[in-house]
Parts: C-alpha cells; sequence; structure tokens
C-alpha cells in the first residue's frame, strides 16, 4: 500500500510539473529564450521549454517510432510506414503516427484497467484484458492505414486507363508531357489528379520529369503505374509516344477489365455460400428424421 501510494504521488508529481509548466503564470523564459531576438536571426528562432510538453513528445516521439516498427514487423507489416503515409495524403509524420497509435493503446489499457477494477473483476482475468486491449488498439490502428493504402492503390489502378488515354489525347494534340500533367491534375479531382499535382510541383521546383514520375510510381506502388511512367521517360527519345501511351492505356483498360470479372465472379461464388448452408440444413433435417425413427423401430 505504501509503494502504491508512493507512485501515485510521483506521478501527480510529474503531471502537475507537466500540466503548470505550459501556464503563463509559472512559465520561465530560458536564457536562450531571453537573448535569442538580440542576435542575428534570432526573432525568427523558435524556442521551447524543456519542460513543457511539447518537449517531452519530442523525446517520446523516437521511441514510440522505433517500438511501434517493431511491432509492426512483429505482425507481418513489413512495408515502410512514410511511404504508406505518402501515398494517402495523410497530413502526419511516422513519428506523429506511432506517438498517436502508442497513445491509442495505452488509453485503452487505462481504460479497460479501471473499469475492471471498478467492476471488481478477477485480477487474472483483468491482467489478461489489460494486456490485449492495447494490442487491439494498435492492430486497428494500424489496420485503418492499410486499409486507406489499398483503397488508394485500387482507385489508382482504376483511374490509370482514362488518365493514360487523356495524357495520349493531349500529347497528340501538341501539348508537351509537362502541360499534359499540369492540365490533368489541375482538372482532374481523382486520386490520380492528387498525386500529378505533386508531381507537377516536384517538376516546378527543379526536378525532371522522368524522376517526379519515379518517384510517384515508387510511392503508389502499383505495377501499371510503374510500366505508363517507363513509358512516359521516354519523352525525349520516342517520336511518337503519344500512340505508345494510348496503346498502354488499351493494356491498361484490358487489365482492369479482368480484374472486375475476377471480382465479380469472387462475389458470385460468395453468395452461393449462404444459399448452399440454406439448402444443405433442411436438408439434413429431412434426412435425419427417418434415419432416427428406423433407430427407434430396430431398437
Amino acid at each position: 500500500m505504501i509503494r502504491l501510494f508512493a507512485a501515485s504521488c510521483l506521478l501527480l508529481f510529474i503531471g502537475s510539473t507537466l500540466v503548470l509548466s505550459e501556464l503563463r503564470l509559472f512559465k520561465t523564459k530560458s536564457l536562450s529564450a531571453r537573448v535569442s531576438p538580440y542576435l542575428p536571426g534570432g526573432r525568427s528562432v523558435r524556442t521551447r521549454d524543456p519542460l513543457s510538453l511539447e518537449s517531452f513528445g519530442e523525446l517520446l516521439r523516437p521511441l514510440a517510432e522505433a517500438s511501434g516498427a517493431l511491432a509492426a514487423r512483429v505482425f507481418g507489416v513489413s512495408e515502410e510506414l512514410p511511404r504508406r503515409l505518402r501515398r494517402v495524403h495523410w497530413d502526419i509524420d511516422a513519428s506523429g503516427f506511432r506517438v498517436r497509435q502508442i497513445g491509442w493503446a495505452l488509453g485503452s489499457a487505462m481504460v479497460v484497467l479501471v473499469v475492471g477494477l471498478v467492476l471488481g473483476l478477477p485480477g487474472p482475468l483483468v491482467a489478461i484484458v489489460s494486456l490485449g486491449a492495447p494490442l487491439l488498439a494498435f492492430l486497428i490502428v494500424e489496420q485503418q492505414l492499410a486499409n486507406a493504402s489499398d483503397r488508394w492503390k485500387e482507385r489508382t489502378f482504376q483511374e490509370l486507363p482514362v488518365v493514360a488515354e487523356q495524357v495520349a489525347m493531349l500529347l497528340g494534340s501538341g501539348f508537351s508531357l509537362g502541360a499534359s500533367l499540369q492540365r490533368i491534375s489541375g482538372r482532374g479531382s481523382g486520386v490520380i489528379a492528387r498525386d500529378l499535382e505533386i508531381v507537377v510541383r516536384r517538376i516546378q521546383h527543379g526536378s525532371s520529369e522522368s524522376v517526379a514520375l519515379r518517384e510517384w510510381a515508387d510511392t503508389v506502388d502499383v505495377d501499371a503505374v510503374g510500366r505508363f511512367v517507363s513509358i512516359l521517360a521516354l519523352n525525349k527519345e520516342a517520336g511518337d509516344l503519344g500512340n505508345m501511351v494510348a496503346a498502354e492505356a488499351r493494356t491498361v483498360r484490358a487489365e482492369a477489365h479482368r480484374a472486375l470479372l475476377e471480382s465479380i465472379e469472387k462475389k458470385n461464388q460468395q453468395v452461393w455460400i449462404p444459399v448452399t448452408l440454406a439448402a444443405l440444413v433442411p436438408g439434413v433435417i429431412l434426412m435425419m428424421i427417418p434415419f432416427i425413427t428406423a433407430l427407434r423401430e430396430f431398437g
């Protein structure tokens, strides 16, 4: 009991110190914060109190990122987190995502522990649930990102034939590759248009068209996009790039059509599962009635 009271007092002291450090009444500027306005360029330097919550969060970011990456690899997630975050255009970095993930896990563990103690559940049950709840919360957040990444890749594959045809039409009309990409990104509203906005911005900042497109292909990780980008990389070498892009658009459309037929066939097979079960259960019951009656007669 004394140890629990001492640990509670220590946690209360640390928490109150962090909370009060954010209040202006208790907040004191450090020496670097007081001197920086008088240094060359010092007014634009942002100083941070070492006892603030923001500084405490910055200290936890590397630990949360390392532990979260290790746990993700244990559960079979091999793709890099920054790549998936760039793919779905989430406005958060890898360390921030891991901090949020660890926060949800710890919060769920605390909620389960408090509920178990309030309801008076057995200690072993509370311990097991308290260990399983953070794991479940961690996996739920990870699965949300995985589902968003898969949906983005699927929508990219579905939109690619239309975008490729538009690029081929613009190239055949006399537009350059950069102007074609800028036109599609400015007038489109799909996922590829959002990706091409970043490509156009990278080109405007000095990157070459092939490098910017290759970065997009590496981020989205779709085989059809990789082939499409490899054809666009021949912009300065091929004399009839529009026809090549149009041929690739027909190929991608055929692949999308085959993938659609496969998904329809799988859904048809899934529909027959409940129908088969609904037909088997009454049939088995009807077959069991005479069998049970015969056993009674001969018995």
